[in-house]
C-alpha cells in the first residue's frame, strides 16, 4: 500500500509521521489508521508515532468518532509492546480531541500525549527535532 501524501514512516528512527494538512476529517483520520495498521502487521518491531496537527485548519470531527477510534487503537493493539503517540495541536478543538485520545487509551501499551511545541514532543519521542521537520521525501516506505 503507498502511503499518502501526508504520512512518512521513518524505519531508521522507528516513527511514523502524519503531517495532516487542511482538513482534519474522518477521512482523513481513516487513512493514516489504515496506514498505521498495515505498519504493524508488516513490522517486527514497535514503533512510535508523531501527528503534527500545525497544518490543519479546519477540523470536521467530533467525540463520538474520537472515542470509536481511540478505543479500536486501544483494542487493536493490545497485548503489544509499549509505544509512544507525541500529537502536536496549538488549536483548540485539536487540542481537545488529542487530550480525548490520550485519555482513553490510558492504561493501553499506547501512551499518547499531547505537545504544543515540537522540540518538547521530539525530547519526549527521544529523536532531533530536525527529524520532525524534514520534508517528507519522495521516497516513502510502505
Amino acid at each position: 500500500m503507498k502511503n499518502p501524501p501526508d504520512v512518512e514512516f521513518r524505519e531508521d528512527i522507528r516513527l511514523l509521521l502524519w503531517r495532516p494538512r487542511g482538513l482534519l476529517d474522518e477521512a482523513s483520520v481513516n487513512k493514516v489508521i489504515s496506514v498505521l495498521a498495515d505498519l504493524e502487521a508488516k513490522q517486527t518491531e514497535p514503533f512510535n508515532r508523531f501527528a503534527d496537527t500545525l497544518e490543519a485548519d479546519e477540523v470536521e470531527l467530533n467525540f463520538r468518532y474520537v472515542i470509536h477510534v481511540s478505543l479500536y487503537r486501544r483494542l487493536t493493539y493490545a497485548g503489544k509492546p509499549p509505544v509512544k503517540s507525541a500529537i502536536l495541536a496549538r488549536d483548540a478543538t485539536i487540542i481537545h480531541y488529542a487530550k480525548l485520545h490520550a485519555l482513553m487509551t490510558q492504561g493501553s501499551p499506547i501512551k499518547a500525549q499531547l505537545f504544543h511545541e515540537r522540540d518538547a514532543a521530539a525530547q519526549w519521542l527521544g529523536v532531533p527535532v530536525e527529524r520532525l521537520v524534514a520534508p517528507i521525501s519522495e521516497k516513502r516506505s510502505q
